[in-house]
């Protein structure tokens, strides 16, 4: 399971809510340490950000004393900088293996045209991005799963590149609480006289990876644009959590061109956990 987790929080309703609902049940599922972090944005507030560093500190200090009355093991950060930048430097710097974030239907895809923390994080780190996707349900939020069974069944997309190797090594962090999930390849590739032969080499290439994962996965070929495979896929099969691959950090080029993850950050209504390949 991923021990150490890191949670970014701007202490808005839903940043809460997940804090107090979600993250309490991954360490019921085996996660062992909480770090709290809290960025001051320079970009934003300007001098008075020094000002604030006392008061944000103590605010999340009152969080995590509530936390800790749960019995996790929990510690806190505040810093001043650019958010995604500094949440992603802490990241390393505590060697965490797991960075949680929420957001809420869509507005995920608005702000990543603003530039939000949550995009912007995903495209920059070198760990794990787990998004959860809220939805607002009068004054309270939802997730389309409850966070105790977001592992139970997951869909793990792979292109058979090195990259496929890294989010293996990844879902096998969390193997244990996973009961029956799916391994998806799109040939979206090579033209209609070579479609055969690509599918029957993809099935080839799941088996292969599918050893290493206990026998837990089914194996799914589609045909067609891979996001769109990908988010079917994941509602016809009733799984439980998006897992693919981040491959490239160029901001520029993924908005205008619309790459693979992107798509399905935008546009799945079911939690995604991102993982990167840089």
């Amino acid at each position: 399971m991923f021990e150490r987790v890191l949670y970014p929080t701007d202490f808005s309703d839903v940043s809460l809510h997940a804090l107090r609902h979600c993250i309490p049940e991954l360490f019921k599922l085996g996660a062992r340490e909480l770090h709290l972090i809290h960025v001051i944005d320079i970009t934003v507030t300007e001098f008075e950000a020094f000002e604030l560093e006392g008061v944000f500190r103590e605010k999340l200090e009152d969080i995590a004393r509530e936390l800790r009355e749960m019995g996790i093991n929990v510690k806190t950060h505040v810093t001043i900088g650019i958010p995604s930048i500094e949440i992603a430097e802490t990241a390393q710097r505590e060697n965490v293996d797991l960075i949680v974030t929420p957001s809420i239907g869509e507005n995920a895809w608005r702000q990543m045209f603003m530039g939000s923390t949550a995009s912007n994080l995903a495209r920059t780190t070198k760990k794990p991005v787990l998004l959860l996707k809220y939805v607002r349900e009068g004054e309270s939020f939802k997730l389309p799963v409850e966070c105790s069974g977001l592992f139970r069944k997951p869909l793990v997309a792979v292109d058979f590149s090195k990259c496929s190797l890294r989010v293996a090594q990844v879902v096998k962090r969390f193997l244990e609480h996973v009961e029956s999930g799916v391994l998806l390849h799109s040939v979206d590739y090579g033209g209609i006289k070579e479609l055969e032969h690509n599918i029957e080499v993809a099935k080839k290439n799941l088996e292969k990876l599918s050893r290493g994962l206990d026998g837990k996965f089914s194996l799914e070929v589609m045909v067609g644009t891979a996001s769109q495979a990908i988010i079917g896929t994941a509602l016809a099969k009733g799984a439980t959590l998006i897992v693919l691959g981040k491959k490239g950090r160029s901001v520029l080029k993924d908005l205008i061109l619309g790459s693979t993850a992107e798509r399905v950050i935008r546009d799945s209504k079911l939690p995604v956990l991102l993982v990167p390949c840089d």
